[in-house]
């Protein structure tokens, strides 16, 4: 690993996923709402950029994972490209991290666990929605919600077409408020997935 620069503070370390980790258990404690939202970012079949905002619902040793519909725009698109971009901003904190990365699905037990987990609710309505698809009313899409409600029970098994990315990134990005917007910037990158990460102190 390359370091050109002292990082001390909240930069310290090693690990880009423990600090990750630690980034957004600071910002569980000050952020009102959804401390783990980031915005994702993918692109189309044109190069056109989308971003929307997700839910982060893991920091792995080696990766970021969040849930969705395979079916909808944005697991299409990551699909379609295998990759993905996403920034988590934690205003309260003043804090950013940027993440730009490799993708694969994460359609296994994993998937599952956490398809559990979820409210009864969450869990039927994984099963109504066709993610982005267009929509004749909002009464439509409850009546849908009744249908899957008789046929799959308080009990629902995850939907063969809803499940998991995992991001392995190739840049990860922390970036810090600083007075009089000098804000500190460190890049982590690498060509490869499985090589050292090299840190550069960026101008703000």
């Amino acid at each position: 690993m390359s370091d050109n620069s002292k990082r001390t503070g909240i930069f310290a370390g090693d690990d880009p996923f423990a600090l990750a980790q630690s980034w957004l258990n600071d910002a569980t404690a000050t952020e009102p709402n959804d401390p783990n939202a980031i915005a994702l970012a993918t692109v189309d079949a044109d190069g056109l950029p989308n971003v929307r905002m997700v839910l982060l619902k893991e920091i792995e040793a080696a990766a970021f994972v969040f849930y969705t519909n395979y079916e909808g725009k944005k697991a299409q698109e990551i699909l379609a490209s295998g990759k993905a971009a996403f920034v988590l901003h934690s205003k309260t904190l003043g804090r950013q991290i940027r993440v730009r990365g490799l993708v694969e699905k994460e359609d296994g037990p994993q998937a599952d666990a956490y398809y559990a987990s979820r409210s009864l609710k969450s869990r039927l309505g994984a099963w109504a929605s066709r993610q982005s698809q267009p929509l004749t009313s909002r009464a439509a899409l409850m009546a849908e919600v009744a249908k899957v409600t008789a046929q799959h029970g308080t009990a629902p098994t995850r939907p063969p077409y809803w499940g998991g990315f995992r991001i392995f990134p190739l840049e990860i990005e922390f970036w810090a408020d600083g007075e009089f917007r000098l804000h500190d910037r460190f890049r982590w990158s690498r060509p490869e997935v499985e090589k050292p990460w090299n840190i550069t102190r960026l101008n703000p």
